[in-house]
């Protein structure tokens, strides 16, 4: 190679060095932001116990009934367990660690590559990986459960997948995601932890659409034992898993047997607990919690009752606008009726004051506004100025406040104003718009517990004229409604975590805004929102993720979307005694795999 063509090729070579990523390395887990908590010779996560005895069965509960064991499609009701995130029966590529605000350490995959800027990501899958069946978990099963996913799952799900450009086999056991576009840093976790690993043969001689009792073909630490429709359903731990003795596993999934059994309502399941008929019970109602739990198994020991704190930001309980009726489209009307829910009245009255209200999805974390914006946070809203509400740039969002005494004149007077001003005068006591239609408007429930709560907000609707009803439906006709968006108001809740990100996309984004079965219940589709989201998406430090956040809530609360309730203090749980668990309790709470049967060391 003469001169001048070696210095055309070195030159070459070093632009292309330096406008490419960072060359990857294959790591044993990836965070969103900074660097795992857990070497890659760590022997389990601080928040089990390893030493635990395995054995036994932990009886648990749901509601309502089932007709499907395919948890991914729209269509039917699907069992208790047996989606991926209950880390019992479908694997996914890697595992969340409880005790860090998002970190996925390899379970199907060894090792886990991705390039500084996160255009694409690599795995390695282990060589053990393995179905119940005894088959191999090859690169062509990831690449089936990403094509079959975009195309026939959950519209969350299909929103997600969608965003790959492509997935392609780069060596033995090798598998790449390549992404559309790498403004969302968050894609190679959301893959390694949310995308369930499913069997391409098991699945080729099947309908994925279909609703079904046939067990898939699991790849998990159990598989299904026993099915009574719609009844009960029990996972017996599988002798052969082949992920046993990995780290990430080590004292969890200590059970034999697992078996949800299913109940009526909330009301008949408490006191098949109270009978001793399941072990252990999330209890999320305040007054339940203050007023049936003085039972003869709480009074001699034999139930346990504990408040756990946890480090998670409050989530969003809320009553949900439909943003796809005429008359929610109004910010004026939606702040009338935020003023007329009286939450100091309802609390002390119903609720035993069992509740602190909720002023922003991120309440309890660094994520939750407070002031006016400033720094990142206002480069952020900026652009957006004059197109989203002024409160925005001031003070952070506080839902309007009571004296407690069950009638809120003030804050009526308010409502009136703001229902006067968007159209919605008084005719004969009622209001009325300017064709003299009537404001009506009807909650619709499906717990038997929010109907106390609907009604009290439904009297001072009345007193400002509005025509209020509360109609209580069960479980499946419920979700029929959620699904095709076919409601007024409804309550409803948003979980977050300590890194909010793509699911906030499947919570508020245009994109999910009309997707049938969707989680945009509320129909946002607001562009600001959008690019809060995205910068959610882009964040490579944590100040840049607390800036998108605040952000992004600031603008969801007034806006007045939804309208925010309560969040409790922490997990309230009840269990019988023999059911144990560890001592140290992450910062996502209390995890059921890792409990185990303080009586199965003795047989």
């Amino acid at each position: 190679m003469s001169a001048p063509a070696r210095n055309i090729a070195f030159a070459t070579l070093l632009f292309a060095f330096a406008v490419s990523p960072a060359t990857a390395a294959p790591e044993h887990a990836i965070a969103m932001l900074g660097a795992p908590k857990y070497a890659a010779d760590f022997t389990h996560f601080d928040y089990v116990n390893p030493d635990a005895p395995r054995g036994g069965t932990l009886r648990l509960h749901a509601l309502g009934s089932f007709d499907s064991l395919n948890p991914y499609i729209v269509r039917g009701k699907k069992a208790a367990g047996i989606h991926h995130g209950s880390g019992m029966y479908f694997e996914t590529l890697a595992t969340r660690a409880r005790d860090e605000p998002f970190t996925l350490y390899g379970l199907i995959a060894q090792t886990i590559e991705t390039p500084d800027d996160r255009s694409w990501v690599e795995f390695t899958l282990r060589p053990e990986a393995k179905f119940s069946d005894g088959t191999q978990i090859t690169v062509a099963d990831v690449i089936f459960s990403w094509e079959i996913l975009k195309e026939k799952g959950l519209p969350n799900a299909r929103a997600t997948w969608s965003r790959i450009a492509e997935v392609t086999e780069t060596g033995p056991r090798r598998v790449r995601f390549t992404f559309a576009d790498d403004a969302d840093r968050e894609l190679p976790l959301l893959i390694a932890g949310f995308m369930p690993v499913l069997s391409a043969d098991w699945w080729a001689i099947r309908n994925f659409d279909d609703t079904t009792l046939e067990p898939p073909l699991a790849s998990g630490p159990f598989t299904v034992a026993e099915i009574d429709p719609g009844r009960s359903l029990t996972f017996r731990r599988n002798p052969d898993y082949w992920g046993r003795d990995l780290a990430v596993n080590a004292g969890r999934h200590n059970f034999e047997t697992l078996r949800y059994d299913y109940f009526r309502d909330a009301s008949v399941a408490l006191e098949a607990f109270k009978a001793g008929d399941y072990d252990l019970r999330f209890e999320g109602d305040a007054t339940r919690w203050a007023t049936q739990y003085d039972f003869p198994a709480v009074r001699d020991g034999q139930v346990v009752r504990d408040v756990i704190e946890t480090g998670v930001p409050s989530g969003l309980d809320a009553l949900i606008f439909n943003l796809r009726k005429a008359k929610f489209s109004d910010i004026r009307v939606r702040e009338a009726l935020t003023l007329a829910f009286d939450f100091e009245w309802i609390n002390k009255s119903l609720l035993h004051d069992g509740y602190a209200r909720t002023a922003s999805m991120f309440t309890g974390s660094d994520m939750a506004a407070s002031g006016p914006p400033e720094g990142a946070e206002l480069a952020l809203l900026e652009p957006w100025r004059g197109k989203i509400p002024d409160a925005v740039f001031g003070p952070a969002y506080r839902p309007p406040a009571t004296d407690g005494r069950g009638r809120p004149r003030a804050n009526l007077k308010r409502a009136a104003a703001l229902l006067d001003a968007a159209g919605w005068n008084v005719a004969d006591g009622k209001r009325v718009d300017a064709n003299g239609a009537p404001l009506q408007i009807e909650i619709t429930i499906r717990r038997p517990s929010n109907e106390k709560i609907a009604l009290a907000f439904a009297r001072n609707l009345e007193r400002l004229g509005i025509t209020a009803t509360v109609r209580l439906v069960e479980s499946a006709q419920f979700q029929g409604l959620i699904d095709t968006y076919d409601f007024d108001m409804v309550f409803g809740f948003w979980g977050v975590s300590l890194s909010p990100g793509n699911e906030q996309q499947n919570y508020w984004g245009a994109q999910t805004a009309n997707l049938p079965g969707g989680r945009n219940w509320a129909g946002v589709a607001d562009p600001a929102i959008d690019a809060m989201i995205d910068a959610l998406g882009a964040a490579k430090t944590r100040e840049a993720l607390v800036a998108a956040a605040r952000a992004l809530d600031r603008i969801l609360m007034w806006s007045h979307y939804v309208l925010p309730l309560y969040h409790d203090p922490g997990q309230r749980i009840a269990h019988w005694r023999h059911i144990a668990r560890p001592t140290v309790i992450p910062v996502y709470g209390l995890q059921i795999e890792t409990l185990w049967d303080a009586d199965a060391s003795a047989r």
